[in-house]
């Protein structure tokens, strides 16, 4: 994520921040996606709190994620249904939201220490 590294985000937030981007986009591509409309990715940077905000707006605000936590033995190989695991491991918090009109912000907040001075 070269925005980041150009504002000097840390590796390790820099890192985490890549794989929640990915899986929240892609999740926006396959289950957010309404013919003629796309997504929006929002990333807000605050250096002092060491704290990053993505953001995830698309069209479906009928289809609320979800997370496969009990997934059975006939769902061992499936290849998707586990990127909010990853979303819930790598980020401090993330939610989801309305985004008028019609449609949902997913959100995820991560955070890396401040060193003290």
């Amino acid at each position: 994520m070269n925005e980041l590294r150009s504002w000097d985000a840390p590796p390790d937030l820099t890192e985490r921040a890549e794989a929640v981007v990915a899986e929240l986009a892609a999740n926006a591509v396959i289950h957010g996606r309404v013919p003629g409309r796309c997504f929006r990715l929002t990333l807000v940077f605050d250096p002092p709190a060491g704290r990053l905000r993505v953001e995830v707006s698309d069209a479906r605000g009928d289809l609320y994620p979800q997370i496969v936590t009990d997934p059975t033995e006939a769902d061992a190989f499936r290849t998707g249904g586990r990127g909010l695991a990853l979303v819930t491991a790598l980020a401090d918090h993330w939610d989801c939201v309305p985004h008028p009109p019609n449609g949902k912000t997913v959100r995820a907040v991560l955070t890396t220490p401040v060193a003290e001075a």
